[in-house]
């Protein structure tokens, strides 16, 4: 995932082509419609995710997102494959968070906290809890139910919270995985130097974060040109990208972890599109062992 991340910000369109996610809205429905296509010319792998996600209820039974992630022969056209990309889109966006966590969190980091019960909360904590030795885990969702339910189907032992602002106090690393669509965390409750992974709000209208967290930290993105298209977070901030995260990887941005730093996570194509060749080959290889 780091080389995918590195390659698309080099820019090159000899490596990545990738445009922003293009959105058809479902007014009628409280939803959308959003197409994610790339192209990686030197490793072959064309594909496109089709992602349908909605302002549900608190407490609606239905999922927020779905999705489907189909690849195609670059070379005939025809489609390969065709993906449920639940659990592609979960496990990708956690190991995009989880990078930004291995170059901008603090080294000692000893608290996470996560805002969020649903799929990517569950991704993000195997992933976090597997990499990282936190020495405590604290969990915050809109309704107790939901965050009980929580602390009871992980593996490990995690602090059930009833604010935001219990959750998140003096908490090293924060990772935001919400349908909040209006500010839930705010900078006055962040320690100095805490990292903050966010991957809710991925329309331009919707925000997790409030203006002085946004202002106030470094902010880094996996894309520019979608955060400054789609991120309600950064647009309606007026807060400055410092850089993309590829560009940290790439060696061209500096990691400023002694600094408050904000990943803000939209996704990308060529995430989806390595993980799902990433599928495909594992599933190849158990046919031929057959």
């Amino acid at each position: 995932m780091e080389t995918v991340l590195a390659a698309f910000s080099r820019n090159d369109r000899s490596e990545v082509i990738q445009p922003v996610r293009s959105i058809i809205p479902l007014r009628r429905h409280n939803g959308f419609l959003g197409l994610m296509p790339a192209y990686m010319e030197q490793e072959g792998i064309l594909s496109t995710k089709m992602l349908s996600f909605y302002k549900r209820e608190d407490g609606s039974p239905l999922p927020s997102t779905q999705a489907t992630v189909l690849l195609f022969d670059p070379q005939y056209g025809n489609v390969k494959a065709i993906m449920d990309g639940e659990v592609i889109t979960s496990m990708r966006t956690a190991a995009a968070s989880a990078i930004s966590a291995k170059w901008l969190m603090a080294a000692q980091a000893e608290v996470l906290a996560i805002l969020g019960t649903g799929n990517e909360a569950h991704s993000h904590y195997n992933v976090f809890t597997e990499i990282f030795p936190f020495k405590e885990v604290r969990v915050w969702s809109r309704t107790r139910e939901r965050t009980e339910e929580f602390c009871r189907s992980v593996a490990g032992p995690v602090t059930a919270c009833v604010s935001v602002e219990e959750a998140v106090k003096d908490a090293d690393a924060i990772v935001t995985v919400t349908r909040a669509t209006q500010p839930i965390l705010f900078g006055r409750w962040i320690k100095p130097g805490a990292h903050v992974a966010a991957v809710g709000a991925c329309r331009p209208d919707w925000r997790e974060m409030d203006d002085v967290l946004m202002r106030e930290a470094v902010v880094y993105v996996d894309s520019r040109e979608g955060a400054a298209t789609e991120s309600g977070d950064v647009i309606l901030s007026g807060a400055t990208v410092f850089a993309e995260l590829g560009e940290v990887l790439n060696g061209t941005r500096p990691a400023l972890r002694e600094k408050t730093t904000v990943f803000k996570s939209l996704g990308l194509g060529v995430e989806d599109a390595v993980s799902a060749q990433l599928v495909l080959d594992g599933w190849e290889a158990r046919q031929r062992a057959l």
